[in-house]
């Protein structure tokens, strides 16, 4: 009876070889992951690394004060803070609806929205000639009317800019607005907020930093721009002709000077991303 009594415990001896299987297991795993992973990076890094090792480092304050050189820097980023405060205004009213809204019609309005992701920017270039050129179906009664060109002016430069930067702000709106529980609207308006109120007052600030990611993409994708600007803007120094623009015809003329201005166009897009995300993007 004494025996019969006593507590039975489990031997923990079959625990130990199968933690044993899944710690290594889990390594191999990791491992396997780790090769495609390293391979991702150095395909971005390597590069980036070339651009650094080839600069002629003493130069480069040279051929950055070369007089073509800066009119583009200053153009890029003008056009591109544009850009950029026309998409937040433009944009985020339209993220909100497309976030809320349902049905086909929803859905068409998101697909057309993404058309500039995957078409050519040559042939955005071409569609913004079509639409504000002098003879363009908005261009063309512009014109007539008031005699303002669209084509070829640092206007077009931020519409050829926000036509291919736009989507990707909204893009990411869309998907931090959706991720706020509408229940929280729906408390305040229950609580007397107007729609406008509880958008701007519980929405919006919710999505900060959604915009903020979204923000600093499009002001990438702008920055970049290259296809639809030299297409719809021209390459006019001093006037179209934007940062790419300009180490384009470097590198046919002087490639150590477009080597220099793609450091510093480098330095520019990491300070500000390096910004944007510290401020906002957790």
């Amino acid at each position: 009876m004494t025996d019969a009594a006593q507590p039975v415990t489990a031997e923990p001896v079959a625990a130990e070889p199968v933690a044993a299987g899944r710690t290594r297991a889990g390594g191999g795993t990791r491992l396997g992951l780790l090769v495609p992973a390293g391979l991702a990076v150095a395909l971005v890094a390597l590069p980036l690394l070339a651009l650094l090792l080839r600069a002629d480092w003493a130069h480069v304050l040279d051929h950055l004060a070369d007089p073509a050189v800066l009119p583009a820097i200053r153009l890029s980023l003008l056009t591109t803070t544009t850009t950029v405060v026309l998409a937040v205004v433009l944009g985020t009213p339209l993220a909100w609806l497309l976030a809320r809204a349902h049905g086909r019609a929803a859905a068409w309005f998101r697909a057309l929205l993404t058309v500039p992701l995957v078409l050519p920017p040559v042939v955005g270039g071409v569609a913004l000639l079509m639409a504000w050129g002098r003879r363009g179906v908005v261009g063309g009664p512009l014109y007539e009317a008031f005699g303002v060109r669209v084509p070829f002016t640092p206007v077009a430069v931020v519409l050829a800019e926000l036509f291919v930067a736009m989507p990707f702000y909204v893009i990411a709106v869309e998907g931090a607005m959706r991720s706020v529980d509408p229940r929280f609207e729906h408390v305040a308006a229950t609580l007397g907020a107007s729609p406008w109120r509880s958008f701007s007052r519980v929405a919006l600030p919710l999505a900060v930093p959604g915009m903020a990611a979204g923000a600093a993409l499009a002001w990438a994708r702008a920055l970049g721009e290259f296809g639809a600007t030299i297409t719809f803007a021209g390459n006019f120094a001093g006037r179209t002709q934007t940062a790419p623009l300009a180490v384009y015809v470097a590198l046919e003329r002087d490639p150590q000077a477009a080597v220099s201005l793609s450091l510093a166009m480098l330095v520019v897009s990491i300070v500000v991303l390096a910004l944007l995300r510290g401020r906002w993007v957790r």
